[in-house]
């Protein structure tokens, strides 16, 4: 008797599957699965090829701007190219840098003075430009540009406007761009000493990269020995073997070196896992900042362990700042830091002096204190104790530099959205700083935009650094603010006099343009360059003479990218909630379309949540009337090519006031918000109610998903590149500080996954298959499909191969615009009246 095979006893299992599938499943009433990438409507296209303006980067003498031109998008053959997935980092093996797919294809200088624009000669076929830095005397421009064989380092010289490649050597660019400026304006008398860059260079005579063993050698295991409660999220791309581990410092190994722009290299010190590297003002000292195990498989390199040392620029280790251990445990919050030094950086405005701040609290918010942090300072040669400049109640946020009596310290508290702004005086001693104590220049709401004072105006002083501008009095800064106001944004240039703390308007955008400050031209506050818009004029930028003397001139003349879309009709909408909180939004109508006369039409709102600690600042309107119509691939705005109207960013507010949380009672105020949104564009008659379309990405995937979920509202939804399990995001997501276990009632009521049941209208979810997003895994937009393919739903998954969470690829961004044009098409335009509009 001969015994059947498993597989024998499992062929008339598979033979009689097909009896066994339930109808909507079976082939007959199976839509066809496209394998080739698509092309959408010709009119959606063009918005994808649309020719792109240049990048503007202004010099540090603010005389001349370089302009780089961007080619169209990348083709999926170089968004495939094999990448490298450890610690947090994407790598390309190949050249040895930090993976990317957007170049410039061209370079040329604008003239401030007389407007006139030259083309950079010396450059190759294909440079595919990448990093960019000028020098701080604006006499040379270092780039990176990338090849066949490594990330090779050129020199554009700006008198004679032509570029060469400066060394033979590749640079190794995984942790940053692998060059910086070393030293700043030339002295007078050393007007033709080279200037000086600071490089990471490949390590010499490296042995190959380590090759994982086909057969492990053993399990890789982890083990947690206990502790306090932390919260660590979940994060994509970490290592996962030892072979991992090995493979990242390999990657990241390089020797510092010393190049002029005369070429000539000078190698420093031995290589090493170097992550940073961060010279002195003066050139003389370089803070080194070394990666250590062991490792994690579970943190991105950021949480690693790091060793931090002062060099000379021998590379001679002169000091150890401090041994951060691996950052593990931190406490819960998102206020929560490490213990010890962090956040190093050099004073702006001295020769060689570091500062840092350190927690008082073990980085604990959940700790009482009076002091959670405290700022300090170190001079050369480092021998000297710290001196403190300030204790601070919450936690450091930045500084900015000017002088001996001038810097200005910020702080900032996420739980209470509380953001302050000090003056204090760097430059004094102990002694003298008790007598000088900080100065409280600005308090208010980090989400309170109609409060925001704006930010200093900075130039840059002989170290090549930037530091605050302060007009001739001496005391009197120049603040930049985008000017929230209930009628949108209104950009402008204040003075304000730091002894009377009171602010003086310069400047202010005015109807029917949108205009903004890039940069202050004079310490006397007189002229300015600004880039200004119109609805139906992209932006462009201006020399402004605010004394009036001058006429406004155009420094450029970029035309319009997407002239089909002139005339496309925008407007701020400003409605109110069922509890009072006061929304607003964007609304555009296709060119030549009146409601009055031609009805109301199929819309698409797109939108992300965002909490708040109080109501009135949740209300405050966003936006500009008078800001370009850019129609981009990106945005729902295309979608006025195929006739429907557009409702942007239609504010979803989630507010929770006082010890309450926004997520509490997230539902509800996602409900109300949506409502708000959908009577309001049915009142103007924009919008019919039965056809309308709610989309996002991320979390706005994730809302798409829950409105569906529990309103009848829409009649089809596009969710792209989200998260819907919050059980497998389970130390908190987005704002929400909390784990899963303190607030396990709040994770479950705001995860569509456990309502899928309850999705009655038609659902796209798009998702990149190699996301990197905290919290986005593809495999959350896989169950999420799984469960209403089972549940019987109309829902569609597309995954985008070789993508992250934003997508790169020509292709993939054709495909998704196809996609989602079928889906409005058939769920939304050409759907059957509905039955039922409301749950």
């Amino acid at each position: 008797m001969m015994v059947p095979t498993p597989i024998q006893l499992f062929l008339p299992l598979l033979t009689g599957l097909s009896l066994l599938l339930p109808a909507s499943a079976s082939a007959a009433e199976s839509p066809a699965v496209n394998t080739t990438y698509q092309l959408p409507a010709a009119e959606l296209q063009a918005v994808v090829d649309a020719p792109r303006g240049p990048s503007f980067q202004m010099g540090p003498q603010r005389k001349v701007a370089l302009l780089v031109s961007l080619p169209g998008l990348p083709g999926i053959a170089d968004v495939a190219q094999p990448e490298l997935k450890l610690a947090g980092l994407r790598i390309n093996s190949k050249l040895r840098t930090a993976s990317r797919f957007e170049f410039g294809d061209g370079m040329s200088l604008l003239d401030v003075a007389s407007g006139k624009i030259r083309t950079i000669t010396g450059l190759p076929a294909n440079p595919r430009i990448a990093d960019t830095a000028w020098s701080a005397d604006e006499r040379w421009i270092a780039f990176s540009r990338w090849s066949d064989t490594g990330v090779e380092l050129w020199l554009l010289d700006v008198d004679k406007a032509s570029a060469h490649r400066l060394i033979k050597e590749p640079l190794n660019a995984v942790a940053g761009a692998g060059f910086s400026w070393l030293n700043g304006l030339s002295r007078a008398d050393k007007a033709e000493a080279p200037q000086k860059l600071l490089v990471r260079l490949n390590p010499l005579k490296q042995a190959a990269a380590p090759v994982a063993p086909i057969a492990p050698a053993g399990p890789n295991t982890q083990e947690s020995l206990g502790g306090k409660v932390t919260q660590n999220r979940t994060y994509p791309d970490m290592l996962k073997s030892p072979a991992d581990a090995d493979l990242l410092d390999w990657q990241l190994q390089s020797q510092l070196a010393v190049v002029t722009t005369k070429g000539e290299v000078q190698r420093i010190g031995q290589a090493t896992v170097l992550l940073a590297a961060q010279s002195s003002p003066d050139g003389k000292y370089i803070l080194a900042t070394q990666l250590r195990r062991p490792y994690s498989n579970m943190l991105p390199i950021s949480r690693f362990p790091q060793l931090v040392e002062m060099w000379d620029m021998q590379g001679k280790k002169l000091k150890t700042m401090t041994e951060r251990p691996l950052r593990d445990r931190l406490p819960p919050g998102n206020d929560a830091v490490q213990t010890g030094p962090r956040n190093y950086g050099w004073r702006s405005d001295q020769p060689a002096t570091l500062y840092w701040a350190e927690a008082q609290d073990g980085g604990d918010p959940n700790v009482e204190a009076t002091i959670r942090d405290s700022l300090f300072q170190q001079a050369a040669p480092f021998d000297a104790a710290p001196q403190k400049l300030q204790d601070l109640a919450t936690r450091f946020a930045d500084v900015d530099w000017g002088r001996d009596d001038l810097a200005l310290v910020t702080e900032f508290w996420w739980k209470t959205r509380d953001l302050k702004t000090w003056r204090i005086s760097p430059g004094s001693s102990a002694q003298q700083a008790q007598s000088t104590p900080p100065e409280l220049l600005f308090s208010h709401k980090s989400e309170d935009r109609y409060a925001d004072p704006g930010s200093p105006s900075k130039r840059i002083n002989e170290f090549g650094r930037a530091v605050l501008r302060t007009a001739a009095d001496g005391h009197s800064l120049f603040l930049i603010g985008a000017g929230a106001s209930p009628e949108g944004d209104r950009p402008f240039l204040d003075s304000f006099d730091m002894k009377t703390r009171q602010s003086t308007r310069l400047w202010r955008s005015a109807a029917p343009y949108y205009e903004h400050v890039l940069t202050v031209l004079d310490d006397a506050g007189k002229q300015v360059i600004t880039s200004r818009e119109a609805s139906d004029e992209r932006p462009n930028f201006y020399l402004r003479d605010l004394t009036g003397h001058a006429e406004l001139r155009a420094l450029t003349q970029f035309p319009h990218p997407t002239p089909q879309f002139k005339g496309v009709q925008k407007q701020q909408i400003n409605y109110t909630r069922a509890d009072g909180v006061a929304l607003s939004a964007t609304l555009y109508l296709p060119p030549g379309y009146d409601p009055k006369r031609d009805g109301p039409r199929p819309m698409l709102m797109w939108a992300y949540p965002e909490e708040f600690k109080s109501a009135a600042a949740a209300g405050q309107v966003k936006d500009s009337p008078y800001k370009f119509n850019r129609i981009s691939y990106w945005g729902p705005q295309i979608m006025l090519a195929r006739g429907y109207t557009v409702l942007d960013h239609p504010a979803m507010p989630i507010v929770g006031e006082g010890k309450q949380e926004p997520n509490d009672t997230y539902l509800p105020q996602l409900k109300m918000d949506a409502e708000a949104a959908v009577n309001e564009v049915v009142r103007l008659g924009v919008a019919d109610r039965n056809k309308i379309a709610i989309g996002g990405h991320s979390y706005g995937a994730f809302m798409t998903a829950n409105l569906l979920a529990h309103t009848r509202l829409f009649r089809a939804g596009i969710a792209r590149s989200g998260a819907y399990n919050r059980s497998l995001t389970p130390f908190g997501f987005q704002s929400e500080d909390r784990n899963f276990w303190e607030a396990k009632d709040v994770y479950q009521a705001m995860a569509p996954f456990n309502f899928a049941n309850q999705i009655k209208d038609p659902i796209l979810f798009i998702h990149g298959e190699q996301d990197n997003n905290s919290g986005t895994f593809p495999i959350q937009s896989e169950r999420m499909y799984q469960a209403l393919q089972g549940l019987g739903a109309v829902t569609k998954l597309v995954m985008l191969p070789n993508e992250s969470h934003a997508y790169r690829a020509r292709e993939s961004i054709l495909q998704m615009l196809w996609e989602q044009d079928r889906w409005l098409d058939k769920h939304v335009k050409n759907a059957p009246p509905l039955v039922e509009t409301t749950k």
